[in-house]
């Protein structure tokens, strides 16, 4: 499936990952021009990185990269000197993986770039059901970032204001999976494993959802080899 060479209506974060790949693909099925948005922020590598780059060339769309640096050790993807929690040694609440305000700063950068080349909406994959516990991946927050998107930005102010969409947000891992399948990701492709390296490692959180997801489909993940 490949995206129309007219300009790009739509803004879509990509990651890399499982979520992210699965929101390009839905908005590719819609019949939308995506342009893809990446970040290249110090997290712990640039694995995601690749993918992000491998799933924009096998969709036919464009693919920007922003590259910042944190200067406070936001969590432990910013912190390499700190372990990476597993199932085996949760807490309880928002766990350690969580960047403070990451999706506030990467969504303001995707209005930033839509304002900037007339493109009328902004998609990530944010899933308030199987979730890690993130509180940029509810429902409330992306309503009241829409709000401030509006404000904030001469479109908005004009009328024309600029959608942000979150489409997998009530889905569950299991039914993203389904949904990718159906909807021909590019799954080998992609990559959620929060410790980077050559195989995902099996016991970090987002390993770990993805494999309950592909589990709970009855469906092998292609993306483990």
């Amino acid at each position: 499936m490949r995206a129309a060479s007219r300009n790009p209506d739509t803004v879509v974060l990509l990651s890399g990952g499982l979520d992210s790949a699965t929101t390009l693909y839905h908005v590719l099925a819609e019949g939308r021009r995506p342009a893809g948005l990446t970040f290249d922020y110090g997290q712990r590598h640039d694995r995601e990185l690749r993918s992000a780059r491998a799933i924009a060339r096998r969709a036919g769309i464009p693919l920007y990269l922003v590259r910042f640096t944190v200067p406070w050790r936001a969590g432990v993807l910013l912190n390499m000197d700190a372990p990476l929690p597993s199932g085996r040694r949760r807490k309880a609440g928002v766990p350690a993986t969580y960047v403070p305000a990451r999706n506030l700063v990467f969504l303001s950068f995707a209005v930033s770039l839509a304002e900037s080349i007339g493109a009328r909406e902004v998609c990530y994959g944010a899933n308030q059901v199987d979730y890690s516990g993130y509180p940029d991946c509810r429902v409330p927050f992306v309503r009241a970032f829409a709000r401030a998107a509006a404000a904030g930005t001469v479109a908005g102010t004009a009328g024309r204001k600029i959608k942000i969409r979150a489409p997998l947000i009530r889905l569950s891992k299991e039914q993203i999976v389904r949904r990718a399948i159906r909807l021909g990701v590019p799954l080998e492709l992609t990559w959620s494993c929060y410790a980077g390296g050559l195989r995902p490692c099996g016991v970090c959180d987002s390993c770990r959802f993805r494999a309950a997801g592909f589990r709970s489909a009855g469906i092998a993940d292609p993306g483990v080899r």
